[in-house]
């Protein structure tokens, strides 16, 4: 028996809610098991029911379509959500973005479009409308990647430092240990901590960064 998926509309427009789910019903693997016209209701809808995905508006009443999506991932992880909504300005997408949103689409979208959306978002992809650029969301996945790194970096102790410029310089743990007048042990333990910290898994990441932030040359 072929899957169906189980999908929550919140729209406050009824006009609109009311097409989404007629246009939805055309496809005999999609149920539409519950309609929200405000954000509250779509987060109780979605606590109750655990739905595959959740259509939403960005505009709603009584609770911000963008903490809505938060919300949504929290409380129900497996759960797609797509933005469907008019707001085609960067910061409406980078909020929706950082909330966790799986799939943003213009209101102006075709038929067409909408049914690639949902299949692409439940197959596990992210989607974006065409007029969204896709130099925006390149961005903005690099630049927070970025912010990662370098937040991760700041963690890391004088000592944890040292030993990476040494690793990168090609030191082994007992020339290094040498160097250091520590035991072989406790280089071991500052490249486990290293690693663990960064989230690298290999000696050739660790160089790859030494040399990005420009503590040895290449």
């Amino acid at each position: 028996m072929d899957q169906r998926y189980r999908i929550v509309i919140a729209e406050d427009h009824t006009i609109i809610r009311e097409g989404l789910r007629s246009l939805l019903n055309q496809s005999k693997d999609f149920d539409i098991v519950g309609e929200a016209a405000d954000g509250r209701e779509a987060l109780r809808l979605v606590e109750r029911l655990k739905p595959d995905l959740v259509l939403t508006d960005l505009s709603m009443p009584r609770t911000d379509g963008t903490d809505v999506i938060g919300t949504i991932k929290k409380q129900s992880p497996h759960t797609k959500v797509i933005a469907l909504t008019v707001h085609r300005a960067e910061e409406y997408v980078l909020a929706t973005l950082r909330a966790g949103v799986d799939g943003y689409v213009l209101k102006e979208a075709t038929y067409d479009e909408l049914m690639m959306a949902i299949r692409s978002v439940l197959k596990g992809r992210r989607y974006l409308s065409p007029e969204i650029s896709g130099k925006l969301i390149e961005g903005y996945l690099e630049g927070r990647k970025s912010y990662k790194l370098d937040s991760l970096w700041e963690t890391l102790t004088k000592r944890e430092r040292e030993i990476l410029k040494l690793i990168a310089e090609g030191f082994k743990s007992k020339e290094i240990a040498d160097y250091l007048c520590i035991s072989v042990h406790t280089v071991e333990t500052h490249r486990s901590s290293l690693m663990k910290k960064l989230n690298l898994h290999n000696t050739a990441a660790l160089v790859a960064l030494a040399i990005e932030k420009g503590i040895v040359s290449k």
